[in-house]
């Protein structure tokens, strides 16, 4: 969630200075974030409604970075003209401070355990518009039109008349280090290079994989050591008893290739030399693929790399492929990106059309309630839209009513 900029500045003896003349030294500028947050629980939500427009419910402060924050929640709204048909939720400078720089993200939690958070985030435009800037005690981030009041109180977000907030705060803050004399270059990390070739020649391996037909040879310690699947089978109570020859199945030669490549290496295969085929599509496909196979084998760390490429990649000839493995795999994440890419209308028609929604339909069916919801609230909100304009618009002013101008 941290961002950091360096800039490097180097002091040289001019070509003219003897051998003698001192070491070169360096010193570096480092703007990065001080990141914090907080949870905020909001019961008798019912209770608090007439309260007022304009009044707000206030968390207890917390300080991030220096400062003191704390949550506004407006249960009536903040602001007349929208007359108490939207709650309001901001973050505010509680604590004496001139030109705060900070980067902002509200989240309102769904608590039906379906993870579709509402969130609203400064972090990631924040190489597009730079930190926002308050300017003192008082002044706020957040939407004056956070949600609007009827589908909050017919949502998942209330429950038992309770609601759960977060905000997250990345205080800006700039230092500069050294000067420092200049020393012998480190280089970087080179045992997955190590560990790669040993992988390559085959070195003392101990163990062999017969994969459709294909033979690999691997070495159980590495193996044991990266998976928690493999530890079990090769030294657990129940282990294979032949480890000359263990038997893979439900898996094609080209995804184990990458899974041991993954292992020894602690990075990706190139898609593309992996299927020796120059197309998105196959790419996609070997990337599900290593996806179930992170998954059965418990590298949650290529799982991720997985769900990341895919998420990265949705298409409308993949997507409900995509969106069934995501659902299998529990990939939060992904199965989002694919639900909001598939109700989208211009998206809707065409995905249904392909054999990959049919696959869906009987693999998952229980998706295509969660995808109707999609469709349903990208319509209201399409409705509110043309109605009264952007329901998120951004207020940026202080609890006083003034106006404060974003600092870039």
């Amino acid at each position: 969630m941290g961002m950091g900029r360096v800039y490097r500045e180097t002091s040289k003896p001019s070509s003219s200075s003897s051998p003698s003349s001192p070491p070169v030294t360096t010193s570096t500028s480092i703007t990065e974030t001080v990141n914090g947050s907080h949870d905020f629980k909001i019961t008798g939500y019912s209770l608090s409604k007439g309260i007022g427009i304009g009044k707000y419910i206030a968390s207890e402060t917390f300080m991030v970075g220096g400062y003191s924050w704390a949550i506004y929640f407006y249960p009536d709204g903040k602001s007349v003209e929208d007359n108490a048909a939207y709650v309001s939720l901001f973050i505010a400078l509680a604590s004496e401070g001139t030109d705060v720089r900070a980067l902002f993200e509200l989240t309102l939690f769904d608590q039906s355990g379906k993870e579709r958070h509402k969130v609203h985030t400064h972090f990631g435009r924040a190489l597009e518009s730079g930190p926002y800037t308050l300017k003192y005690r008082g002044s706020m981030w957040g939407y004056k039109r956070f949600f609007k009041r009827t589908l909050l109180e017919t949502s998942d977000y209330l429950k038992e008349d309770c609601l759960s907030v977060s905000c997250s705060v990345g205080v800006v803050r700039s230092h500069t280090e050294g000067p420092k004399i200049y020393s012998t270059p480190v280089p970087p990390s080179d045992i997955g290079q190590h560990f790669g070739q040993l992988l390559e020649t085959g070195k003392g391996a101990d163990v062999n994989f017969e994969v459709n037909g294909e033979m690999f040879a691997a070495h159980k310690l590495v193996l044991a050591a990266r998976s928690p699947v493999f530890k079990a089978q090769l030294f657990g109570p129940m282990k294979d008893q032949n480890t000359q020859c263990i038997k893979v199945e439900d898996m094609e030669a080209p995804v184990f290739k990458a899974l041991l490549h993954f292992i020894y290496w602690d990075a990706l295969l190139d898609m593309e030399e992996l299927t020796g085929l120059n197309s998105k599509w196959a790419c996609t496909l070997m990337s599900q693929h290593l996806l179930a196979a992170a998954d059965r084998y418990g590298l949650e760390r290529l799982r991720l790399l997985c769900e990341s490429n895919l998420c990265d990649d949705v298409a409308i000839n993949t997507v409900a492929t995509t969106l069934a493995l995501a659902e299998q795999h529990h990939c939060f994440q992904l199965k989002s990106v694919c639900l909001k890419f598939v109700a989208m209308p211009e998206n809707l028609r065409a995905v249904m059309q392909t054999d990959g929604f049919d696959y869906l339909k009987e693999s998952c069916p229980s998706i295509l309630t969660e995808l109707l919801e999609y469709v349903a609230t990208i319509s209201e909100h399409s409705v509110i839209a043309s109605k009264h304009g952007d329901e998120a618009l951004l207020d940026g002013s202080d609890v006083n009513g003034r106006r404060v101008k974003q600092r870039l």
